[in-house]
């Protein structure tokens, strides 16, 4: 099971209208095995794992494996918060070789359209060259159909650099993907 390649997309347009106050404030936290709670908040959702390429969880014990097998042990993942410390998604950065790192994130429907997913990916690109400096290329690859993730890699300021057609193998589907880089020199919108 691979967190990294999921991104969310809000289903109606209530959800991807843009918000004149300012951003929700968050703050990035590891996660822990006492978040399974929250964490099945968001990974039970069918629309919240719609692109993602893992199934939505059925069990508490399923989602507790996960975080122990793959969330605990991951390079850097993790939780997005609210003020309250409590996660409604999870940001990650995955190595994919010695100088590249592909961002993923997820976070629960309930909270699409805030501006909450713009701001976490804007702090972790603000900071992950500072904490991986062999780092070059931060990268993401965003289902075609998933405007609203494509949407808050833009506004961070991803260059979007082209379609990757029949790149991946989702959920019995040959699908299509957006390629999405910053790079260390590139500005944050």
């Amino acid at each position: 099971m691979d967190i990294d390649s999921c991104n969310i997309k809000p289903t109606d347009k209530s959800q991807t209208a843009v918000s004149s106050s300012p951003p929700v404030k968050i703050h990035l936290r590891p996660m822990t095995l006492s978040d399974i709670d929250d964490f099945m908040v968001w990974a039970t959702d069918t629309n919240v794992t719609r692109f993602c390429t893992w199934e939505p969880y059925t069990s508490r014990e399923a989602g507790m494996a996960f975080i122990n097998d793959v969330v605990l042990p991951h390079p850097w993942l993790r939780a997005i918060c609210l003020d309250n410390d409590r996660p409604i998604g999870s940001i990650s950065v995955t190595p994919v070789d010695k100088i590249r790192g592909e961002i993923g994130y997820v976070i629960g429907s309930k909270y699409w359209g805030k501006g909450i997913a713009t701001e976490a990916v804007r702090l972790v690109a603000a900071e992950i060259f500072k904490e991986k400096p062999e780092m070059e290329r931060l990268e993401a690859l965003v289902d075609v159909d998933n405007v609203g993730s494509q949407k808050v890699l833009e506004k961070v300021g991803f260059v979007r650099e082209g379609v990757m057609r029949k790149f991946m193998y989702l959920k019995g589907n040959v699908r299509d993907m957006v390629m999405f880089s910053f790079l260390p020199s590139d500005s944050l919108h």
